[in-house]
């Protein structure tokens, strides 16, 4: 009776050879090592990516920070020369539309001539796979459009136009705007305009728009933001408890630890980094499936 042998090939299968008792020929039957690597998180996140129905961003001061646009909340940010309270509530402009023009016009020169970084490049390249379907962004600095982002909802308005809240009239901004000492009047009534930004006082813009959309979402990528500033802070809550998942994108983590720790349907991944850099990595693995 002849021995029977292992013999192994490379890879990772092994070819077990199994004696034919009428031919008395050796036959390799293939067995696969089962693979346990778990996969990393970029890895995952792009999974979820390709297999989830619909996908929205929530996005934040942070992804513009690569673009030269401080967070306003930074040590040096805009808010650490100028209170909000002092400046930039609704009260102020109607009680002293000079006065708030004075926040205005350096919101306006930070944010003049800025342009897309690799983060909002990465966002659009992922709209036009087809594995983004809209952005809700907390910024003014019309930087997704720019990148070629299609839909995005404008949660905090645009630094693009000045409104009038007297008769409604909306004009383009212009660099003169920011660089004159006058406050600008509507030209239709001679009322003060303000910039086409949410003060503190009003109103956020396409909140019933916004609710609709991410209704049936069920995976939201929450970026460069800290989810702390409402409403925007409860959408991602809101797909959570829908039975969606979360990926954040962050220097830190910011959401709950509930949506890390539940096993039952890991409901949440974190990608810590640089967003210049960990979107665009994302952006060449989802391209690679």
């Amino acid at each position: 009776m002849c021995p029977i042998r292992l013999l192994m090939r490379p890879g990772n299968h092994l070819l077990k050879p199994l004696k034919d008792r009428q031919t008395s020929l050796f036959f390799p039957v293939m067995i696969t090592r089962q693979n346990n690597t778990v996969p990393s998180p970029p890895d995952q996140a792009a999974a979820w990516l390709h297999t989830a129905h619909k996908v929205a961003a929530l996005t934040g001061a942070g992804i513009s920070v690569g673009s030269g646009i401080p967070d306003f909340r930074s040590s040096g940010g805009l808010w650490s020369v100028f209170a909000p309270e002092e400046y930039a509530t609704i009260e102020v402009f109607y009680r002293d539309p000079g006065k708030a023009w004075e926040l205005y016009r350096a919101l306006g020169k930070t944010l003049n001539g800025k342009e897309p970084n690799a983060a909002h490049r990465a966002l659009a390249d992922l709209e036009e796979m087809g594995l983004l379907h809209g952005i809700i962004t907390q910024n003014i600095d019309n930087l997704h459009q720019q990148a070629g982002s299609r839909k995005v909802f404008e949660i905090h308005g645009d630094h693009q136009h000045l409104q009038c809240l007297q008769c409604g009239n909306l004009v383009p901004v212009t660099p003169e705007h920011y660089h004159t000492t006058e406050t600008p009047l509507c030209n239709l009534c001679t009322f003060p305009l303000k910039p086409n930004v949410v003060l503190f006082g009003e109103d956020v813009r396409q909140l019933d728009a916004i609710h609709r959309f991410i209704a049936d979402c069920d995976l939201l990528l929450v970026i460069g933001t800290s989810a702390q500033v409402y409403p925007a802070a409860a959408l991602p809550s809101l797909v959570y408890q829908n039975g969606g998942r979360i990926i954040e994108c962050n220097r830190e983590r910011s959401l709950p630890d509930s949506m890390y720790t539940e096993s039952s349907r890991r409901a949440a991944l974190f990608l810590q980094g640089d967003l210049v850099h960990t979107l665009p990595h994302l952006v060449q693995i989802c391209r690679r499936k």
